[in-house]
C-alpha cells in the first residue's frame, strides 16, 4: 500500500499556526492532523481528543518508556509527544499526516522519516508577535516576555524547514499552506537568499 506524505509544521507561539492549519484543511481531503499528547492543562475552549490528548505526567512517562512517541519535548514546564501509532496508521492508509511540533520534535522526526516535508510559519514582525500574545489574554506580562524570548530562540531554526510562510495576511497565508499540503507542482521551496526574508528575520531575531 502506498504511504502518504508526512508534513511537519513548526512555529513560535503567536505565529498563528493552529488557525492556518485549520483553515487549510477545510478544503483538503486525505490530510489528517496527528493529535499530540500533552501534560499541560487545557486552555479555555480546548477539548480532549480534539486539540490534544491531555494526560498526566505519570501516563506520559509510561508511554515514553515504552517508545510510544515518535518525538517528545518539554516546553514551558509541560511535556508534549507525538504518538507513533497514530502517525503510522494515517500514512499506511495512503493519507497525508500533519504534525504540529516544535523544532526539537521536527529534528527527531526527520531522523526517522527522511522524506518528510517541513514548514515553518513566521509572524510578520516582532511587534506583531508581541501583540498577538497579549491579545490571547491567557498569560501574565512576565510570562509573555518569556514566551517572546522563547519564540525568538525557536525562530533561529527557521532554515531547517523546506518552506517558510510569513503570516502577515491570513487568507494569503492559508492559500500558501493549502498549496503546499496539496502538493501543487508550482509550489517551490523557500529561497533563503530572498532579501525581504533576510530583513524580516533581522527584525524578528534582534
Amino acid at each position: 500500500m502506498c504511504k502518504g506524505t508526512l508534513f511537519i509544521i513548526s512555529a513560535p507561539s503567536g505565529a498563528g499556526k493552529t488557525s492556518l492549519i485549520k483553515c487549510a484543511l477545510e478544503s483538503l481531503d486525505n490530510v489528517s492532523v496527528s493529535i499530540s499528547h500533552t501534560t499541560r492543562l487545557p486552555r479555555p475552549g480546548e477539548l480532549d481528543g480534539i486539540n490534544y490528548h491531555f494526560i498526566s505526567k505519570h501516563e506520559f512517562d509510561y508511554m515514553r518508556k515504552r517508545s510510544k512517541f515518535l518525538e517528545y519535548a518539554e516546553v514551558h514546564g509541560n511535556y508534549y509527544g507525538t504518538s507513533r501509532d497514530c502517525v503510522e496508521k494515517i500514512l499506511l492508509k495512503g493519507n497525508d499526516a500533519v504534525l504540529e511540533i516544535d523544532w526539537q520534535g521536527a529534528n527527531q522526526v526527520r531522523e526517522i522519516f527522511d522524506n518528510c516535508c517541513s514548514i515553518f510559519i513566521l509572524p510578520p514582525s516582532k511587534e506583531e508577535l508581541r501583540r498577538r500574545l497579549f491579545k490571547r489574554g491567557q498569560d501574565q506580562e512576565n510570562t509573555i516576555r518569556k514566551r517572546v524570548a522563547a519564540a525568538q530562540e525557536e525562530m533561529t531554526h527557521y532554515n531547517e524547514a523546506d518552506f517558510i510562510i510569513i503570516n502577515d495576511d491570513f487568507q494569503k497565508s492559508c492559500g500558501r499552506l493549502k498549496a503546499i499540503l496539496g502538493k501543487h507542482s508550482d509550489c517551490k521551496p523557500t529561497n533563503y537568499a530572498d532579501p525581504l526574508l533576510d530583513r524580516l528575520l533581522s527584525d524578528l531575531l534582534s
